[in-house]
């Protein structure tokens, strides 16, 4: 089945100024906005660079390796900038923002389109403990510093231009566009065309009443896979449109392997029976929690994993870091409590869930 390469080589020789924007082109926006721009795209908004320029530039910079997340993001980068369509998109306003301490992944390009509109884009969750930390902190929080950052960043951009807006993001980034655009005013929510979640977290209760959040519902689109586990996350207002994967269960998320058909995705009928049971098991687990014991377990259980040498969710497997936890697991009576009791519950809670929907 076609992806999104696939949509390009069929789509590429028409301009945007003669085809508008879709749900494809905003994944592919989306997914180039996984690559790290360091010193290549400036984060000034009179300063720009096709992205066929960023694509020639970045072959040869070293340490190649560091500035992608997956190896077809940079593949992805040469062949959309080959193409007429996207080639000579203008990039601008770069944001790279990253802080341990603060528990803070954050990242944020702006794509100027030749049909004049401004495409805005948020980085998902990459590969760094932080990353991840942030996005467990969601569940407590009544914001975090990147859904901030991202409010921020739009308000910014809409206030030093008059161009109309597109926002998106694929997985975390999906949830800041969705929260950048309810948590700005109505002068900017009225300059945006559309707004791109494809598989991201919902939000807390709170935001299901937020009168921004309910103003944009009718500009949002939300995209999950039928095993969707991230977009499952939380809570939704707006409807969803559920669509095919050509891989199975956590790796539909990769938006390399949605399905796409013309300039569109092609739908499924429905969720598959794992989303379903993780959607009702997660939420029968942190409604069985305050913010409190959340917040306990977040940090107990990331405490856990950056004990050693690690940075990277594929540290977590290291021999030496495996070694680590097992000795902190065995002498920390505390935390192991903690974790012991929160996922035995998590356990009862996929019990109840599971005889709901069988």
């Amino acid at each position: 089945m076609s992806n999104i390469f696939d949509y390009l080589t069929w789509r590429g020789d028409i301009l945007f100024s003669q085809v508008s924007p879709n749900c494809v082109d905003a994944l592919i926006f989306s997914a180039l906005s996984y690559i790290n721009y360091d010193d290549i795209v400036s984060g000034e908004a009179a300063e720009t660079i096709t992205l066929r320029e960023t694509a020639d530039q970045m072959i040869d910079v070293p340490d190649i390796e560091g500035r992608y997340r997956v190896k077809k993001d940079m593949e992805l980068l040469q062949v959309a900038a080959a193409t007429e369509r996207f080639g000579r998109v203008k990039m601008t306003c770069y944001q790279n923002i990253f802080n341990t301490e603060e528990e803070t992944q954050f990242a944020a390009i702006t794509f100027l389109l030749d049909d004049g509109t401004a495409f805005l884009t948020f980085r998902g969750t990459d590969r760094s403990l932080v990353g991840w930390k942030e996005d467990f902190n969601m569940t407590y929080q009544e914001s975090v510093p990147a859904q901030r950052l991202a409010r921020d960043y739009l308000r910014t951009f809409a206030l030093n231009s008059r161009m109309a807006l597109r926002v998106g993001g694929h997985s975390k980034g999906g949830n800041l566009a969705v929260y950048a655009a309810a948590k700005n005013d109505a002068e900017i929510r009225n300059r945006i065309i559309e707004i791109y979640n494809q598989d991201g977290p919902g939000f807390r209760e709170a935001m299901m009443k937020d009168p921004g959040y309910l103003d944009i519902i009718p500009k949002i689109h939300t995209y999950v896979p039928e095993s969707s586990v991230f977009g499952m996350l939380l809570k939704h207002k707006e409807p969803f449109t559920i669509i095919k994967s050509k891989y199975i269960g956590v790796m539909q998320h990769d938006p390399y392997n949605w399905e796409v058909l013309g300039n569109a995705f092609v739908l499924a009928d429905e969720l598959a029976p794992d989303s379903r049971l993780f959607d009702q098991t997660m939420d029968d687990w942190l409604a069985g929690m305050t913010n409190e014991e959340r917040n306990e377990f977040s940090d107990t259980l990331f405490h856990l994993l950056m004990i050693g040498d690690t940075n990277q969710l594929k540290d977590i497997v290291r021999f030496q870091n495996i070694r680590a936890y097992l000795k902190t697991w065995h002498m920390d009576d505390d935390r192991r409590k903690i974790i012991s009791t929160e996922m035995s519950k998590l356990v009862e809670s996929a019990k109840r869930a599971y005889q709901k929907i069988k």
